[in-house]
């Protein structure tokens, strides 16, 4: 089905390579969780549907999208623009690369800088399948490097960036981090059932704090927990109904 209804909004999804997934959905809602920011960035934007949900939690948010893909920028404009909140909502089509690259004072800094990057290892897959995947998927589009490089470049410093990646990639991720002075502040391992493995990482992330000093290798405390998506097969357990109740339409 090309259009996705949410409670609040609909998603026109018929044209973008990356479509509506869980991971995206979770993000969304799970996010900045005791936070109220006026000035948000997805970065990867998709069709957008991150940017319309912290739209609509988030009701005095200014908040911008990046792009790459033609398709998804053009689907991510038409579904800022059809949404209840197209004053707050746009879309800039370019990479994040080109985007934090601009002039030190063209930069703006934002409160909360949100991303579900691409996380396929583009090297490791062969011939056939790097031909037949979408590249809205691959690391090379992205590398974690330089997204947390923007990042560091872009976001107040009392601000939040948050992100979803596999959790075997939580290491690697955090590593990056620390070198840009950004530690985990909140983690949660999806899992979809109680007897299923955890395959993602929800992450949030500050900066240290530049007032007490603390070496490369000494972190603040940070929230840890695990969140199981599913009872049984499509029956959400209370905590991933009370996550999703006012997004999804069913709920």
């Amino acid at each position: 089905m090309s259009v996705f209804q949410f409670k609040q909004f609909d998603l026109e999804q018929s044209r973008s390579a990356q479509k509506l997934g869980t991971d995206a959905v979770l993000l969304g809602a799970w996010c900045c969780k005791n936070q109220t920011p006026y000035s948000i960035l997805d970065v990867g934007s998709g069709t957008g549907v991150i940017a319309l949900m912290l739209a609509q939690r988030f009701s005095r948010a200014e908040i911008e999208g990046i792009e790459l893909d033609d398709n998804a920028y053009e689907e991510a404009t038409a579904n800022f623009e059809n949404s209840p909140w197209n004053d707050r909502l746009f879309c800039y089509h370019a990479s994040f690369q080109e985007f934090y690259s601009q002039d030190e004072e063209d930069l703006d800094k934002y409160d909360l800088i949100v991303s579900n990057p691409p996380f396929f290892d583009h090297k490791s897959l062969s011939e056939e399948v790097r031909n037949n995947r979408s590249v809205a998927r691959f690391d090379e589009t992205l590398p974690f490097e330089e997204l947390i490089y923007g990042v560091y470049k872009l976001l107040h410093r009392e601000g939040t960036f948050a992100c979803i990646i596999p959790s075997d990639r939580e290491k690697e991720l955090k590593e990056i981090a620390n070198h840009f002075t950004l530690e985990a502040s909140r983690i949660t391992y999806i899992k979809g059932t109680e007897d299923s493995k955890v395959k993602r990482c929800l992450m949030e992330f500050r900066f240290r704090d530049p007032d007490s000093y603390r070496d490369e290798n000494t972190t603040s405390p940070t929230e840890f927990n695990t969140l199981i998506l599913e009872e049984k097969r499509h029956q959400y357990t209370p905590e991933a109904y009370e996550l999703f109740k006012d997004f999804y339409l069913k709920l």
